[in-house]
């Protein structure tokens, strides 16, 4: 290779920083708490980097934190290019930036594009009447005669899509809550000023965007009705009585998608990833990302939905990307699912260790949800203090989406276990996570934490777990089994997931490159895996 070729490619890797990364996820509320309002801030996410930037990972992902009335705890935003008062400045945000980078960490920030709050200067004008000049800014429609909304579309929280507005005598769209009307991308308009909003983050130096339920953002111009979805019962909400395909996942969406990742690369080293959710997650989730006109990565719910992590789960999710030409994310948590430790590690502690053990070890750019690291189950809250519309209005005895968003524990004592200087929090810190405070974690060689660290070590230091192929390989019932593989190296992944000792045969010479839960190799070749064990073999390049 010349001399010029090498410097292309160099570039290129630095560009694609992205690939196989290891990204953490702080949800700001709860995370840390510096001015002792209850509520964690921009300055609480500065103290802590260090602690992030030990983990190992490559770079952060920020939750809102923009001006917002907070019916949706930020992802109704009203102001896309500010920082809400209960967070901080732009000052604390830039600080953010300026300390993650000096450690080496990238910084993506959440962008919700889809809808804006009700309370957004745009819809309130919009809302005024039929002939202002962002009247055609949202999504409104007439009534039908009857009065009835102008089709059966209905909003992911439950009810109707549609919310009627006395002003201007019509009825206007919302995906998920009455306060979170959806932006008209029909409209170039909309796009332009979704394009001034991802310079102003870009200009200030973020690597990348996260964004929020992103194939929401076109709808059906006729707003012809979804089909039922044909459920043999009433299911949990009314959404799932419905396949939602004309409200979502509409095919003009890609061509914004080309405008935005066009103006992405126009900087250096930025990346977009995707959040899709739709039924058909995984063809949806590679359509997004196809070609270098749309995401750079895209994720979606197809683990987080999951009701068991079985070998047959993430066989799937690998095997369905062998041919994919786009690149995958994978993310096992996050701040709208219950706790992995409590969702999917049924099996206790050493079942949570082999999920993170899988997670690092799969092809994509993974995603760690705060308070993962530490095995934290979902949080136990009380009725009376739950906080999230959703969670209130679906309560069957469970703490929905409030449990996984609970403080983050620092410390064992202290009024909030080291959130805050308050004991008055937004939401209450569950007992259990006190004592699984990062502060007795650190001093702890097989806690949870540095189990972690170990894994998300073991990742970064192997080029191939980062960007080799996957090829899903059989064995014994019981154990996931697959190769990371680049031209220099294979890799054999073996993880035991029915909480069953067993054994697997390498099929070759084979060294461990990194075990979880006493996985090992025996003398005369056989890999042997305790209950939820596992091990990551280097094979003899010569056999």
């Amino acid at each position: 290779m010349g001399a010029e070729a090498a410097q292309t490619e160099a570039v290129g890797l630095r560009a694609a920083w992205w690939r196989g990364a290891v990204i953490y996820q702080i949800y700001p509320r709860s995370f840390r708490d510096t001015n002792g309002d209850g509520v964690g801030d921009l300055r609480g996410v500065l103290e802590k980097l260090d602690y992030v930037a030990s983990l190992g990972v490559d770079g952060i992902w920020l939750s809102p934190f923009y001006r917002s009335p907070m019916r949706d705890f930020g992802y109704d935003v009203s102001d896309y290019c500010n920082v809400d008062p209960l967070f901080g400045t732009l000052a604390d945000f830039d600080a953010i930036l300026e300390r993650a980078h000096t450690l080496g960490l990238k910084v993506i920030i959440d962008q919700v594009w889809s809808h804006t709050s009700n309370l957004h200067p745009w819809f309130v004008e919009s809302a005024g009447s039929r002939d202002n000049p962002k009247a055609d800014w949202y999504v409104w429609a007439d009534a039908k005669p009857d009065g009835s909304p102008p089709n059966n579309w209905q909003a992911t929280f439950g009810g109707p899509s549609w919310t009627w507005n006395p002003r201007r005598r019509q009825y206007y769209l919302h995906n998920f809550l009455s306060e979170q009307p959806d932006l008209n991308y029909w409209n170039p308009a909309v796009q332009d000023a979704i394009l001034d909003v991802a310079r102003f983050w870009l200009d200030r130096g973020v690597d990348g965007f996260r964004l929020d339920v992103i194939n929401y953002i076109f709808h059906d111009r006729a707003l012809t009705d979804n089909p039922p979805a044909h459920y043999n019962r009433p299911p949990g909400t009314t959404v799932q009585f419905q396949r939602h395909l004309h409200d979502r996942s509409q095919p003009e969406a890609l061509d914004f998608l080309g405008r935005i990742r066009a103006l992405t690369d126009s900087y250096d080293a930025r990346m977009m990833v995707g959040e899709v959710f739709d039924d058909a997650m995984l063809a949806r989730q590679q359509d997004y990302t196809a070609t270098p006109s749309r995401l750079h990565t895209a994720y979606s719910f197809f683990l987080l939905y999951a009701p068991e992590a079985t070998p047959r789960l993430f066989a799937e999710a690998l095997g369905s990307w062998s041919e994919a030409s786009g690149w995958p994310s994978w993310s096992l948590g996050n701040h709208d699912v219950d706790r992995v430790a409590s969702r999917l590690a049924t099996g206790g502690r050493a079942h949570a260790d082999v999920l993170m053990a899988v997670l690092m070890c799969l092809r994509g750019t993974i995603f760690v949800y705060q308070g993962e690291e530490l095995g934290l189950p979902q949080a136990d809250v009380p009725f009376e203090k739950l906080q999230d519309p959703f969670a209130i209005a679906a309560y069957t005895g469970e703490s929905g989406r409030d449990g996984a968003r609970t403080p983050m524990p620092w410390t064992e004592d202290g009024p909030s276990a080291g959130f805050s200087a308050s004991a008055a929090t937004w939401l209450p810190v569950d007992g259990r996570h006190r004592r699984m405070a990062v502060s007795l974690q650190e001093a702890q060689v097989q806690s949870a934490l540095n189990v972690t660290r170990g894994l998300i070590h073991l990742r970064r230091s192997s080029p191939t777990l980062q960007l080799g192929e996957a090829v899903v390989r059989q064995t014994a019932p019981g154990v996931l089994a697959f190769e990371r593989r680049t031209a220099d190296e294979r890799l054999l992944c073996l993880f035991e997931l029915a909480g069953e000792a067993t054994t697997a045969i390498a099929g070759t010479p084979a060294t461990v490159l990194g075990s979880v839960n006493g996985g090992s190799l025996s003398s005369d070749g056989e890999v042997v895996l305790p209950p939820y064990g596992g091990a990551v073999l280097r094979l003899d390049p010569t056999s």
